[in-house]
């Protein structure tokens, strides 16, 4: 292995590069830095996070650069104000010896004329987000004629976010004589496109494999239902004592939701996303990397790019639809030799996500088993031990109290005393898990529902409610289009927010569904008296007697006829049957053609019905309802 002087660092960057630690090249560095101190020499370079890349491109880049020229001699490009600061503020430590170098990031949502003045006083280096860039070259304030250095760092992701026609503008106003590194954790097409279109005979280096995880993280799912997702994270993380870890969602929403949860339960979590402001990203940022915040709560964008030493664990609060998504999230943990820890927290629907994740980086997943209330207990009182026993005393500071202590305690023997100490620090685990909310596996649910088959159903198609949930009945069903998809969205609409829905049974004219006990009169009061396609909507449990005249028949089995003929004549009875069948089953046709819902084998039912998916299949959790029309 070459040193950095072999490699043909100056003098004032091995000095700054000592400093902070660095001792031997790291596999990119020593690849990148030689050929980048050349002319004209392109490089495409595929590297996880964590490979140290921004010194690869950053150490040869200062030192190109003409301190006694003003103008912007290099640009840095990155997807997101996260990593544009970090890679402007790492340039800046590699060249905290170099006398008259000035670099500057440039991000939208924050003031333009600072970034403006700045430029003018003179800046060798820009470091930029695309469209912020654009904007200055727009105004004639960005002059980028003696540019000899671009580098696009995080590139995938920069084309992912749309900003390819942004590019193409920055890349036309760059000499064509100049440098260009382009950096990909994956090497897609888009990738090979951009090269082709950018690139002069590039040089490729590739550190590990292409499209592979980190080496050093072990990868893990946990297959929960959709209801039991946040139970399952909360004892995941207190399962890890010592967790200090991010926490990926799908959408901004999901996030704040999440991490407002976590907060209220009393853990140090905080949410990062596109609709705080700047000022608050970075006051989340500058927390969370001094360790002051355990649990970042974070959409894929927000998290680009972020450089946190230490993570423990990255947990997948559900798989990303992009496999490189993945890629970037679980690269986040296990760097610079450490092992780290990619838990994703999944249902049986996205088994399919797992298996093509697993072809792509070329390492299996481990099925993990939701941790038990005994186990998380245990973990948690060896902690509670271990920082008893680690504690360090300050004699002379405790010493003048030690007199009111020792007569405060006097009466109590040791172990009592322990016994409170343990439990002043251990109480909430034991309080919690006494009676924590019971968290069953698909799996286990599909066994649990074969072995009631048959059983706790009498004649009139009743089931047992989960322990802790009270079974409701409301007077929709099949026929009235009434889906697992409207059925959350009418009860979410009425109530008021996000309500937690356990089991749900569909009928042909009616439906039984299980909420919380505690919130049982709460949603039958909301829902009791509404209308629902202009039909008025009945609502109440399913033990109680007090049903509407126009209700009674919701006990008698599917498909069963009413003990009242309503007054009709009985020799009717071969005419009426054969007009209801014919009825019931042109309205049962339109039900599933009209709304477009599922039923039975999903594939065929959307073959049939006209309608294409693209991409993964369709989510039809509670909380991922897919619905689509047919075509015309």
């Amino acid at each position: 292995m070459k040193t950095f002087i072999e490699l043909g660092v100056s003098e004032p960057i091995l000095r700054a590069i000592t400093d902070m630690g660095f001792e031997q090249p790291m596999p990119v560095q020593e690849e990148v830095i030689p050929y980048l101190l050349g002319n004209r020499n392109d490089v495409i370079a595929l590297a996880q996070t964590g490979t140290g890349k921004t010194a690869a491109f950053g150490i040869p880049l200062l030192q190109r650069i003409n301190t006694e020229d003003k103008t912007t001699q290099a640009i840095v490009l990155s997807p997101t104000r996260e990593l544009c600061l970090q890679i402007a503020d790492d340039l800046k430590d590699f060249s905290r010896y170099i006398d008259g170098v000035r670099i500057l990031p440039v991000y939208g949502g924050t003031s333009i004329v600072n970034q403006i003045r700045a430029i003018e006083r003179g800046v060798q280096i820009i470091v930029a987000t695309p469209g912020r860039l654009i904007d200055l070259m727009k105004r004639k304030v960005a002059r980028l004629e003696n540019v000899h250095n671009v580098v696009l760092d995080e590139a995938d992701e920069m084309l992912n976010m749309g900003f390819k026609e942004d590019i193409d503008e920055i890349l036309s106003g760059v000499p064509e004589d100049r440098n260009t590194l382009l950096f990909s954790a994956t090497m897609s097409r888009d990738i090979e496109r951009i090269a082709r279109t950018y690139l002069r005979d590039p040089k490729e280096i590739v550190v590990g494999s292409r499209n592979e995880g980190a080496e050093n993280v072990n990868h893990i799912y946990y297959m929960v239902q959709a209801r039991d997702k946040y139970l399952a994270l909360k004892r995941i993380v207190d399962f890890y004592p010592r967790i200090f870890a991010i926490v990926f969602c799908r959408t901004k929403v999901e996030t704040q939701e999440i991490a407002d949860k976590l907060i209220r339960d009393g853990y140090n979590a905080e949410a990062l996303h596109g609709d705080l402001s700047q000022q608050q990203r970075d006051l989340t940022m500058q927390k969370f990397r001094q360790h002051l915040t355990q649990l970042l709560i974070a959409t894929d964008v927000a998290a680009r790019g972020l450089d946190v030493d230490e993570l423990t664990h990255v947990i997948n609060f559900g798989l990303p639809d992009d496999i490189e998504n993945y890629t970037h999230r679980s690269g986040r943990t296990g760097r610079a030799g450490k092992k780290g820890t990619s838990i994703s927290i999944v249902h049986s629907r996205e088994k399919g996500k797992i298996r093509n994740i697993e072809r792509e980086i070329g390492k299996k997943f481990v099925e993990g088993v939701i941790p038990s209330p005994k186990e998380i207990c245990t973990k948690q009182l060896y902690k509670v031990m271990d920082q008893i026993d680690k504690i360090d005393v300050n004699e002379e500071e405790i010493a003048p109290f030690m007199e009111d202590i020792n007569r405060r305690f006097d009466y109590m023997d040791k172990e009592e005393l322990i016994k409170k100490i343990v439990s002043l620090e251990f109480g909430k685990f034991l309080a919690y898990y006494a009676n924590a909310p019971e968290i069953v596996s698909p799996k286990e649910e599909r066994e649990k529902r074969k072995g009631e088959k048959g059983k706790g159903r009498g004649e009139k198609g009743s089931r047992k409610a989960e322990k802790g949930y009270a079974r409701l009945f409301i007077n929709l069903g099949k026929t009235d289009g009434f889906y697992p998809g409207e059925v959350m969205q009418f009860i979410n609409r009425h109530v008021g927010g996000r309500q937690q829905v356990g089991h749900i049974d569909l009928l042909q004219r009616f439906s039984y569904i299980e909420v919380p006990e505690k919130d049982a009169k709460r949603v039958m009061d909301a829902l009791d008296g509404t209308e629902y396609k202009g039909r008025a909507v009945r609502c109440n449990r399913e033990d109680s007697r007090e049903r509407k005249d126009g209700d009674s028949g919701h006990r008698r089995s599917e498909g069963g006829r009413k003990k009242s003929d309503g007054g009709r004549r009985k020799d009717d009875k071969g005419k009426r049957g054969d007009s209801k069948a014919k009825g019931k089953k042109d309205k049962s046709r339109k039900a599933d053609n009209d709304e477009g819902q599922f039923k039975g084998d999903w594939r065929q039912f959307f073959k049939n019905s006209g309608v294409e998916f693209k991409g993964e299949d369709p989510d039809f959790s509670e909380d991922g309802w897919a619905r689509r029309k047919p075509k015309k």
